[in-house]
């Protein structure tokens, strides 16, 4: 992973978060309002390809999200396998406001320091988690 991947990580993490969590809330309501179909009606033939299908859509629109879960998933946990890295009192507080989705002039009037400096000390963060 190069140094701006993991800035990449850090900017995105906190949105991440939030929408692994919204996503599945909203995939656990399984059914969305459709119903399966039973009797007769399930042994009749199908249209050919089943892209005419309305519950074959919905199966396929779920499962590119479920995907997608575990993309970001999978990035969350880059991040989270990475914070044992950072140990020193500043820069912990930096990563943690970073990854609570704040920004660095938030971060600097936060801590009474310049956003400059917080820059520094993210930089020095990343170069950490490397």
């Amino acid at each position: 992973m190069t140094e701006k991947q993991i800035e990449q990580l850090l900017k995105d993490y906190h949105w991440m978060i939030n929408s692994v969590k919204i996503m599945r809330e909203g995939l656990n309501d399984i059914g969305g309002g459709m119903t399966a179909q039973y009797g007769l009606e399930a042994a009749m033939p199908k249209a050919s390809g089943g892209h005419s299908d309305p519950i074959y859509q919905e199966f396929n629109r779920r499962e590119k999200r479920w995907k997608k879960i575990g993309d970001y998933e999978r990035k969350i946990q880059m991040v989270q396998e990475k914070i044992h890295l950072i140990t020193i009192d500043r820069e912990i507080e930096v990563l943690h406001w970073l990854l609570e989705g704040k920004s660095m002039r938030w971060i600097g009037d936060h801590m009474g320091l310049s956003d400059r400096h917080i820059g520094r000390i993210k930089d020095t963060v990343i170069r950490r988690m490397l």
